[in-house]
């Protein structure tokens, strides 16, 4: 054994001491709970997942958003982490920039900050200027965070398993692979680096969208040099900004995530808050698209089928709905099965649906959106599943979920189904097989899994 792979090999180690130790005595107390009738202890878990760096915090917030995953306490609890970290000091710093860029890496800045402006579960941002005097992102990975996916995936593999013995009604083994894919592609950068190139292409002659571009004379797969992109966290603007400024921010989300979707099958899978930020050119708004590590390029067929699925939902078509899940990748179709999944799928396009301004969603505060709703889910999969979830489901539902949180944020008063319907302007399976296939070819990207 090589002194990399003794190294690699106890990162490994200590990471699964630490989260066995953690999470696992969590899980033990969930199966206790769960055999001797006891309750859970969901802060517990929350607190747990936000101490550690790494891919269990997000793997944690995105399984309290699927219904009957998880009990109903854990999915509150689970919900409110958040995605920043405690950040690296100087010294490790110094050591990380010396290990992507050499010892004389200070000599091709001519400032970089050693505090970072942002950190979070897998790395974290230093602003620097170049020798040419550009202003620069440094997203610096942290150390032997590959180690730490390999652990972390190897504990929710295991939950996952179980959850799957002590509750049949969904199977989330496939959901499991496709999050296990994901989490592996953010760890290479000059892979997020392919990714803004895409969004530089779908996106970039649009006034209200600003996408920053690659330094790859600086980049390497674990530091990303992006442009630095001015802008307010979306949290400050909405607390001053008028109902048209926050409507302007509204719409120019929607776009960045649905107009790509429909003309070239690429979805955002991380669409939270801390991913935009507001700009101002004159009295227009618009917004900085800041993060490209969890993007999913679909096959052609599976976006026909969602946009299959919005139709007739839309026009009370049944048959079509059913198509539509099949298309989708769900398996083993009944009646009483398609209209539970219809009901969940009713409640995430609902704003897409109704023809009105209106907002996401009526009285609802944020941190309770979607919980009566998957409560309801809940009991119609005891009911009538089981249902193994596909892989193609995993980054639509959280991503639906997190726009409809950034527009509640906003407290936006939009009409979204007219929004959706310019999003998909000359939409048919054949039209984005063909972008798609262009685009991929132009950036040189491909994907790391046969199924997208």
């Amino acid at each position: 054994m090589t002194d990399d792979e003794r190294n690699r090999f106890g990162a490994r180690a200590a990471r699964y001491a630490a989260v066995g130790a953690q999470a696992g005595g969590v899980a033990a107390r969930l199966v206790a709970g769960r055999l001797l009738g006891r309750d859970p202890d969901p802060k517990k878990l929350a607190a747990t997942l936000g101490g550690l760096k790494g891919p269990l915090m997000k793997a944690g917030q995105f399984l309290a958003t699927i219904p009957e995953i998880l009990p109903e306490e854990y999915a509150e609890a689970l919900a409110e982490l958040q995605s920043e970290a405690p950040p690296m000091g100087a010294a490790f710093v110094a050591r990380r920039m010396t290990s992507e860029l050499g010892p004389d890496w200070r000599r091709r800045f001519q400032t970089f900050e050693m505090k970072p402006t942002f950190a979070a579960s897998l790395g974290q941002v230093h602003r620097a200027t170049t020798l040419d005097g550009a202003e620069v992102a440094l997203k610096l990975q942290y150390p032997d965070m590959a180690s730490a996916v390999e652990a972390d995936l190897a504990q929710l593999d295991w939950a996952i398993a179980l959850q799957r013995r002590l509750n049949g009604s969904v199977d989330a083994s496939d959901a499991y692979a496709e999050l296990a894919t994901r989490l592996r592609e953010e760890l290479d950068y000059r892979r997020e680096a392919q990714n803004a190139a895409l969004y530089g292409v779908m996106l970039g002659g649009r006034d209200d969208l600003r996408i920053p571009a690659v330094r790859a004379d600086l980049s390497t797969g674990r530091l990303l040099a992006l442009s630095w992109l001015d802008g307010e966290k979306l949290l400050s603007f909405k607390d001053h900004a008028s109902q048209d400024e926050r409507n302007a921010a509204t719409r120019a989300i929607f776009m960045a995530w649905w107009r790509p979707f429909a003309q070239f099958g690429v979805i955002h899978g991380d669409p939270h808050l801390g991913n935009y930020t507001i700009f101002r050119d004159g009295e227009a708004v618009g917004v900085n698209l800041l993060d490209y590590g969890c993007i999913r390029v679909f096959p052609p067929v599976v976006v026909g089928g969602i946009i299959r699925l919005y139709r007739a939902l839309r026009d009370g078509d049944g048959a079509s709905a059913a198509q539509a899940y099949s298309e989708w990748g769900f398996e083993n179709l009944n009646p009483d099965l398609i209209e539970a999944l219809s009901f969940w799928a009713r409640f995430l396009l609902g704003p897409l649906l109704d023809d009105r301004v209106r907002a996401v969603a009526e009285d609802v505060a944020v941190g309770a959106y979607g919980r009566a709703e998957a409560k309801e889910v809940r009991r119609r999969l005891r009911q009538f599943g089981p249902v193994r979830l596909p892989r193609a489901f995993v980054f639509m539902h959280r991503a639906a979920l997190g726009l409809s949180g950034a527009f509640l944020h906003l407290r936006a008063q939009m009409n979204f189904h007219r929004l959706f319907e310019e999003a998909l302007a000359d939409f048919s399976v054949e039209s984005v097989a063909k972008r798609q296939q262009a685009l991929l070819e132009q950036v040189g990207w491909t994907p790391s899994d046969p199924r997208g």
